[in-house]
């Protein structure tokens, strides 16, 4: 119904945002990712789902499209409302959530708050198909060095690299060479950090 929205940021907040679009304003539900893309006092383009209920009308806004998407894909899964959703955007960003459910990561998706075990199953086994075919992850890659990924992060960040960027380093080696060992993982990303 409501696509999106532009308009002066009016207020913000780390859970909502307000933009005045032609004297109206919309109280937006947002997620941290989306407050921290967020500028201050000017005009912003908000991407928007409006969830209809018996009791309230809710409008969320997005930074993206993509983060729009996956909020669509993970409210689609029975057990997790948009409240939940938005939870795990904020913990994540939508290409980890994207990742976790390609590559099965339960565990990943359990640290969410409102998660549990049975929840971040059913998420994996309604999305994994989805996730692979809308966002174009590559499976076997995934799956296959989840491990050396984590084990090469492990051993940079005892080195005292920041995990942020030592992952950005190690995805683009993964891309090129996606079935490296942590070794060579580890080697490449020390000549690139």
């Amino acid at each position: 119904m409501i696509t999106q929205i532009r308009g002066k940021l009016v207020e913000k907040n780390p859970t909502y945002a307000v933009v005045d679009c032609g004297g109206v304003g919309y109280l937006m539900h947002i997620s941290l990712n989306t407050y921290s893309s967020l500028p201050n006092d000017e005009y912003v383009l908000l991407y928007t789902h409006l969830s209809i209920r018996e009791d309230a009308h809710t409008l969320y806004g997005f930074s993206t499209k993509i983060e729009r998407e996956v909020f669509r894909l993970l409210t689609s899964v029975s057990g997790v409302g948009p409240s939940t959703a938005r939870t795990m955007l904020s913990s994540m960003t939508s290409e980890e959530v994207s990742q976790a459910i390609a590559s099965e990561n339960v565990k990943l998706i359990q640290t969410v708050k409102g998660i549990g075990a049975k929840t971040a199953q059913r998420v994996i086994v309604d999305l994994k198909d989805k996730v692979l075919k809308t966002f174009d992850v590559d499976e076997v890659s995934v799956v296959q060095n989840n491990t050396n990924k984590e084990e090469a992060l492990s051993a940079l960040e005892v080195l005292g690299f920041a995990r942020k960027q030592a992952d950005k380093v190690i995805g683009n080696i993964l891309k090129e060479t996606p079935d490296a060992s942590v070794e060579i993982l580890i080697k490449q990303a020390l000549k690139n950090l």
